[in-house]
């Protein structure tokens, strides 16, 4: 099965930080955009192995609101 995310990325200094938009918790980095796509791939297959998570696991979600 394969699923769709969104990396979320940036430079510091001069590395490739990323994050899986979707997938809270889901972060790397590399050298270049391409070691961050391979290294943020490796991160999440550790996260659902560590986790047992699966895709078919039932995602919830709702809306909080924070006062600041």
């Amino acid at each position: 099965m394969e699923r769709r995310f969104t990396l979320e990325y940036w430079k510091d200094e001069g590395w490739y930080v990323g994050k899986l938009k979707e997938v809270p918790g889901v972060f790397s980095q590399g050298k270049t955009l391409e070691e961050l796509e391979n290294n943020i791939r490796e991160a999440y297959q550790l996260m659902l192995e560590e986790e047992d998570f699966s895709p078919s696991t039932k995602i919830l979600s709702k809306e909080l609101e924070i006062q600041v």
